[in-house]
């Protein structure tokens, strides 16, 4: 560069530090004539200087206007409405009917339309007015009524899809009731029009930003909070009534299942006299001599699981190349390495017949070892009664006068079991629970930690350190922009994308014995990172552990203010954030772009048969871990933002608005769920909306207490007393529907079912209902149920020598 270019370069930069005072020193003119132009050595300097920058010239020229907002959202809906005109030709498609429609396949309710027509009919709907009504889809959605969903997907996804409900039942009224009472009142405020050299938009305008401090206008929003609240309890109130009523009605009307009449029972003592088997049995014919029916042990079949899910990929192999042989007639060729890659070059159809017969002796071999081994018997069983209601006394009683044994609960569903954690004993559980809560505690606060370290290799000198072979390549202009510009954040979204997984994980290792329990745990494990990291990440600009750092050196009656004075400067990030995760997220998931190129890629080299079509159909299901927590997360920025910015509220009601149109359309069409638990996850859904509720009135009180209003806290104090209060009379009131099964209700069931059924082989219908999935299909199979013959006889047999 000449030395002229630099003497200009260095003119225009003195030219635009002159015009913009913030550019030439950290502070404005004047702070720097209250503190001097040196540097400012006192922590408390630095704070008084800090919070005159904030009120006088806040850093917000990267806010976007109403008139950008606007253009953004326009532009996500046209996204939006591209993945809907995408899905509705797709889904038209005679090819693509079972990937859109498989929930009608697998209860032979829908036949395939390819097996009629002939030619290209039979892979391209060429009816074109079935193209103009493309968008029929949403109202044959809604039309559906929810007695009837119920019968058709469960309780579980009704009552799921009513969270989407309730949040417009919650946050419709109250964009209404602030759109005609606060945004006018911020609207006249006129505070940011009268501060020179200060960057606003029409958002701040529309914000609480715009009210003076000391106003009295502060007034209608210490109102209207109470307004909101109130409003929130009431609507909180009358849904958990319905879900609850909901439930008992189903647990009353719906079929026989083996869970009713099951208990499981974990930390069985040793017996040196007995078998584990044969001391269950004699535990429960003298405690329970009426009552007790049957019971199955549990076996720690855990490596045999490996070895059949190993055999069952081979097979699928053997599957693709016996395939690829037929159609093309030449022998195909495999290595027996690593992914097929490496290692010796072999015949692939006879290699892996010879695999699958090794695994077959194997599989053998290990079954039977588990049936003998006495140590592959975990101290636990379920437990089978005559009754619901000698079931419900059972599970909800205390068996033993140690506390610690014999401890009994409801055994979950049969697809709803986790065998694999039954194994862990119990006393190990509370151990896994404690080092995975300071696991889940270093993931949420240092999670930057290993994304810093894979970005720092995921940038130009770390590549270039680690692979210098690569550097001509890396100086190429394209490969550097691609680097620079997408590389890091694409490895952040990888991370976040794999978070739901290693959340499931964490609560795999902690041991719960049934996957809605897994789902539970998983889903408040993602709603408090979600919380930190995204909600407060975002608000305070930093990361978890930063924010940790921050507040453990504040007094506690700071931190709400600290957060509270930020949350304005963040309402365009998050009507953003909700536009782009939120309505792109829900038209993404509509699409089912993922199942429907691996349902073709199945359908071209593994399927022979019809059963391998079905096979390689993958519903999928409401993935209760991830997608409840974004849920919650709405509802907070709405309750948040509500009394603050009211105008991102349309934005998260369109959110809620969209996602109840579409689930319901995949809830019938599509998902088929793995279990059933009759919406018991409800009474969590229940308690992370008031947390949230609780973190907008505190958010709000120390927003409120920066800007000079007379007992503005005292006025508020009672809104969060108030929302405790309401969650233990909630939890009082409903839950324990939730937890417990009345024994009336049992009676009733049970005396139904003996005026209708006397005949009735109670014994047979729960003989295999828990049995290992290994396990079934096997006629060998030993199975430790009791001799029936015995049930009527007084005396119970025991081996013990005393």
């Amino acid at each position: 560069m000449s030395r002229k270019k630099r003497r200009r370069k260095e003119k225009k930069r003195k030219t635009r530090k002159k015009k913009n005072p913030l550019i030439s020193s950290p502070f404005p003119k004047k702070i720097e004539s209250d503190f001097g132009s040196s540097p400012i050595s006192s922590k408390v300097q630095f704070r008084k200087g800090l919070a005159i920058v904030r009120k006088i010239a806040p850093v917000r020229k990267e806010m976007a206007n109403l008139r950008e907002i606007s253009v953004s959202a326009a532009l996500n809906l046209l996204s939006a409405f591209a993945f809907l005109v995408a899905f509705a030709i797709l889904r038209l498609q005679p090819i693509n009917d079972r990937v859109y429609f498989p929930k009608w396949y697998r209860r032979r309710i829908r036949n395939s339309p390819r097996r009629s027509g002939v030619c290209l009919t039979r892979f391209v709907n060429l009816d074109w007015r079935t193209y103009i009504k493309f968008l029929n889809w949403m109202p044959a959605a809604l039309r559906m009524p929810e007695l009837e969903l119920i019968d058709h997907a469960g309780l579980d996804s009704v009552v799921y899809i009513r969270i989407y409900l309730l949040g417009l039942k919650v946050i419709g009224p109250l964009a209404v009731l602030a759109f005609l009472v606060l945004v006018p009142v911020n609207w006249t405020g006129e505070t940011l029009e009268g501060v020179k050299n200060l960057a606003y938009n029409d958002i701040d305008k529309l914000s609480i930003s715009n009210v003076p401090d000391g106003s009295k206008r502060f007034w209608v929003h210490i109102v209207m909070s109470y307004v909101f609240a109130l409003w929130t309890f009431y609507v909180l109130y009358v849904e958990y009534k319905e879900v609850a009523a909901m439930r008992l009605r189903y647990l009353a009307s719906e079929n026989r299942r083996p869970d009713q009449f099951t208990v499981l029972v974990r930390n069985v003592p040793p017996d040196p006299d007995e078998t584990v088997s044969e001391h269950i049995e004699h535990f429960f014919r003298v405690n329970h001599p009426d009552s007790y029916l049957t019971h199955q042990v549990v076996y720690n079949a855990n490596k045999l699981a490996k070895l059949v899910q190993k055999k069952k990929s081979l097979q699928n192999w053997y599957t693709y190349y016996l395939n690829k042989y037929e159609r093309t007639s030449k022998r195909p060729t495999t290595r027996t390495g690593f992914g097929g890659v490496v290692g010796t070059k072999v015949d692939a159809i006879d290699y892996y017949s010879s695999e699958i017969q090794k695994l077959s002796e194997a599989e053998a071999l290990g079954r039977e070892k588990v049936l003998s081994d006495p140590k592959a018997i975990v101290r636990a069983a379920f437990v089978s009664f005559k009754s619901r209601w000698a079931a419900a006394v059972c599970a909800q009683t205390q068996l033993s006068h140690n506390p610690t044994i014999w401890l009994t609960e409801w055994a979950p569903e049969p697809r709803d079991v986790y065998w694999r954690n039954l194994a862990i004993p119990y006393f190990d559980l509370t151990i896994r629970r404690l080092l995975m809560a300071i696991a889940l505690f270093f993931l949420i606060f240092f999670f930057m930690i290993p994304i810093a370290f894979v970005q720092s290799l995921a940038n130009i000198e770390g590549i270039e350190k680690v692979f210098p072979f690569l550097t001509p390549l890396i100086e190429t202009k394209s490969v550097r922009s691609f680097i620079q510009g997408f590389l890091p954040g694409i490895v952040l979204k990888i991370f976040l994308i794999l978070l739901p997984t290693i959340l499931m994980m964490m609560s795999k290792v902690e041991g719960f014995s049934s996957r809605s329990s897994l789902d539970r745990r998983s889903a408040g494990k993602y709603h408090l990172f979600l919380l930190v990291n995204v909600f407060l990440g975002s608000i305070i600009t930093g990361t978890a552990f930063q924010q940790l750092k921050t507040f453990l050196h504040q007094p506690p009656t700071e931190i709400p203010k600290t957060v509270g004075e930020s949350i304005p400067m963040k309402a365009t990030f998050f009507i953003t954030y909700t536009m782009v995760d939120g309505w792109a997220g829900i038209a993404a998931e509509i699409l089912r772009l993922v199942p429907l190129v691996i349902f073709h890629l199945k359908n071209m080299f593994l399927v022979k048969t019809e059963q391998d079509r079905e096979e390689a159909m993958d519903p999928g299901c409401l993935n209760f871990a991830t997608y409840e927590p974004k849920i919650q997360f709405y509802f907070l920025l709405g309750l948040v933002y509500s009394a603050v910015t009211p105008v991102l509220l349309p934005f998260v009601i369109i959110f809620f608005a969209f996602s109840y149109v579409v689930f319901r359309h995949q809830v019938i069409n599509v998902y088929d769920q793995r279990y059933e638990s009759g919406g018991s996850f409800w009474p969590d859904v229940h308690r992370r909306l008031l947390i949230g509720l609780l973190i907008s009135q505190f958010l709000l009180m120390g927003l409120l207490s920066t800007k000079n209003i007379e007992k503005s806290t005292i006025a508020l104090l009672p809104l969060p007393i108030l929302t405790i209060w309401f969650h233990v009379y909630c939890k009082g009131r409903f839950q324990s529907a939730f937890v417990r099964f009345s024994l009336q209700d049992a009676m009733t069931k049970d005396t139904l079912e003996r005026a209708t059924e006397p005949n009735l082989n109670l014994r047979a219908y729960l003989k295999d209902a828990y049995v290992h999935p290994v396990f079934k299909g096997r006629s060998h199979f030993d199975s430790p149920l009791l001799v029936p013959d015995e049930e009527n006889n007084t005396l119970v047999l025991t081996r013990r020598s005393s």
